[in-house]
Formats: structure tokens, sequence, C-alpha cells
């Protein structure tokens, strides 16, 4: 180990909770300024509760992103019924819209930390700067895929995620001659045209990206996308203790050895006291479970590929990208009940499970072929599998081999992530 990496190592070392579950290295934790919201982000506001956008009338984009829920789905199910008449599946597990304001745009780069701490305003505007996904060359331990929207990436801007279920035909099933006839009749159309100017009178598209526009204005505005209020940041700033448990979760979260989640869902303040996103937006290939309650819609032989499926040329020139889906923030997670890209688990304890026994005892979770063969994993081709994470514990074990967690503390480390929920206060734990 080098001298800076060692110095580091100490460093996180004496940051971890004392005896009594007090931070050792309090900081003054950096959040949004708070201040009333523009007139954009309140038809924002207006248009993310209009369900008269979607081809139903009857979706709106908080019937999939429920406020109450930590703007994230507010049951269960793996997937939301959308589409003309509510029946259609959509195809992966609804994900929270919370604590994107940091998002920066998708691109293929080095992995350093100065790459992965540094915040980046997500954009608004329609057309941000976008660096190209192109796979051509092999990629190297050291380039790796970060940033973008939804679970593959392919959205750069809140504007452009705000489009996406908007004009899917399983989900909202809009289409823009049906939103811009809706949008002429909503009781905001004054308001808006006001805000846009005169041009959008004469352009029905630019009217329709000032909707998009306020609605991604209103997820940056307003402080319930990202409040920061969690146990986790009182703690970080000194003014919260954690429970014994609590503390050694969070001691099992960062030990490289054990748990090593912090290697991906970074919880360490951000450069200017920025409170820790708790992702570093990058992809893995984790081999999650096929869902069996999801073949309906798919014959056997499909599979959701990923990032590859979005990048230019496909999976053709990017299969070293096939199975890899972006890593989510893990703020609120505690409290959703459908998890991975394809809402396989539904409860913290499988997901731990998982993670821990996936190549240990992977006939717990992986099916088998008409041959009574192990499928592992099942949810990605074969000539894929080699992207499938097995170095980085607990990952990197094998059939057999002890795990890197025992029960008790995988369930200590869900006790960390209870406290990773937004608005707690000494009152109400």
């Amino acid at each position: 180990m080098s001298a800076v990496l060692a110095s580091q190592a100490v460093a996180a070392d004496q940051c971890l909770p004392t005896r009594d579950g007090s931070n050792p290295c309090p900081v003054e934790l950096h959040r949004p300024a708070h201040a009333p919201l523009s007139e954009m982000a309140k038809i924002g506001r207006e248009i993310f509760h209009d369900p008269l956008f979607s081809g139903s009338g009857r979706l709106s984009c908080a019937s999939c992103h429920s406020p109450k829920h930590h703007y994230g789905p507010s049951g269960a199910a793996s997937v939301f019924l959308g589409g003309p008449t509510l029946a259609s599946h959509g195809r992966r597990a609804i994900p929270s819209l919370t604590y994107l304001e940091h998002v920066p745009n998708f691109s293929i780069g080095p992995d350093n930390p100065e790459s992965e701490t540094a915040p980046v305003l997500a954009s608004a505007a329609p057309d941000a700067t976008r660096s190209p996904k192109n796979a051509a060359a092999s990629p190297t331990i050291s380039m790796v895929p970060q940033g973008g929207m939804f679970w593959d990436g392919r959205a750069d801007t809140l504007q452009q995620q705000a489009s996406g279920p908007l004009y899917d035909p399983a989900e909202m099933a809009s289409t823009p001659e049906i939103a811009l006839h809706r949008l002429e009749n909503a009781k905001y159309i004054q308001r808006l045209k006001a805000l846009g100017g005169p041009a959008t009178d004469a352009s029905p598209d630019l009217l329709l990206s000032e909707a998009l526009f306020a609605l991604a204005r209103y997820q940056i505005e307003d402080p319930s996308f990202h409040a920061y209020d969690s146990k986790f940041d009182a703690w970080l700033e000194g003014k919260a203790r954690f429970t014994p448990e609590e503390s050694a979760g969070y001691r099992l979260f960062n030990d490289p050895t054990k748990g090593n989640c912090a290697a991906c869902h970074l919880d360490r303040p951000l450069p200017g006291n920025l409170p820790p996103l708790l992702t570093d937006r990058q992809y893995e290939a984790l081999g999650a479970p096929r869902n069996q309650a999801l073949m309906g819609p798919y014959d056997t032989e499909h599979f959701d590929l990923g990032l590859c499926e979005v990048m230019p040329g496909g999976v053709e020139t990017s299969s070293a990208y096939c199975g890899m889906f972006a890593t989510p923030t893990l703020r609120n997670v505690a409290e959703r009940k459908v998890f991975f890209h394809n809402g396989v688990f539904h409860d913290l304890h499988q997901v731990l499970d998982f993670y821990v026994l996936r190549d240990i005892h992977p006939e717990r979770f992986y099916s088998r072929d008409t041959h009574g063969h192990l499928q592992v994993p099942d949810d990605i081709p074969p000539q894929y599998r080699s992207n499938l994470d097995r170095t980085d514990a607990p990952m990197d074990r094998k059939l057999n081999d002890l795990p890197a967690l025992t029960p008790q503390e995988r369930s200590q480390i869900i006790q960390f992530l209870k406290t990773l929920t937004d608005g707690w206060s000494p009152t109400r734990p």
C-alpha cells in the first residue's frame, strides 16, 4: 500500500464512530440553499401531479414517483402498470427521483477519486453536451461508464429524463400530439406561455420543451427532492449519535473486506462539504436473478442487457458493458420495497443475502435450464457473463466459501441503512 493510500486508510479509520456512537470528525455540511419556488418551478409542480399528459389521462409523474415515498414507488410491485389502459407492464423497477441534482452527463472515463466526488449540478437544459457512448475500443480497468440517468444512463438532463416515461408506450403512453393538445387546455398554459415568450405560440415543440423544462426546475428547486436531513447527515455534523447496531453496521459498510458497500456507495462528504450522495454514479454487472414475475411480457429468450443496449452500435460494439446497470443512491433505501433494475427483491435482507451468498449458494437465487443445469447468472447470456463483478468483496467468494458477512452483520448493515432516511429528528428517530 502506498503512503498516500495508507494515510487515507488511517484517516478513514479515525473517523469511524466512537464507543458512544458519535462522530469524531464532524463537518458542517453545505446543503442547497432553500428559496421560494420560481414561477417556472411552480408550473412544473402542477405538471408533475397532472395525469392529463398521459395517454390514459390517469397517470401522472407522481403516480409512479410518489412524494410520500421519496419520489419512488409506493408499493412492492416489481414494475408499474401503464399504457393507454393501465394494463401494460413497465420494463424496469421505478427509480427514485431524489438526489439527481449532481448527476453528471454520461461518459466513459478514468476511474479515480476526483471523477467520483466532483459535484456537478444536473442541467435542466434540453441539450447538454454529451460524451459519446462508444465502446469500440476495448475498455480497460481504469475507464469506466459513469453519469447519466435511468438504469442505463440514457438521459443526461432532468428534461430528457422527464420525456422518457412520458412517451414510453408501456408507461405514460403519451405522444407529442396528445401532450400538446392537453397542455394547450391546461389551467396553467397562459402562465407557461408568458414565461416562454411569444415564440411558444409559433412553435409547438418549444412549448412542449418549456413544459419539460418546468418539470426539471421543480425537481431542482424543491428541497424535498434533496433534503439531506437524515440521521446520517446529522451524525456527519456531530448532531446525532449512532446506536451500537448502527455503529457496527457503518463499520461493516466501510470495511473493504466485509460489506465493502462504500466502494460504490460513497459515504464521505463531497468537496466543499456537500453531503455525500451514497453512490459513485457508475455502473456494475452484479447478476441480479431473473425476475420470473416479469416473464409474461417477454419470451424466454429475452434478456435486459442494460447499458450496452443504448450505446452507439448496440451490443455488437459494446459487449463489455452488457449486464451493467446504474448504481443507485442508498438514501431512503430502507423505505423501498423493490430493488435492482428488475425489481426482483423486495426487502433489504434479500438484497444483503444476495450480495453475500451469490456465488457461495447460487442455487438460492438462480434458475436451472431445461437440462437441469444451474444458470449463474440466469439473466445474463453466457457470452456476457465474464462482465460480472467477481473481484470485489463480498462478491469475491466461490462455491462453499465462508461468507464475508454473518447474518447478524448483514442485519447491522441494514440498521445503518435506516439512518439514511430523510426526515430524521431527535424526537422521531
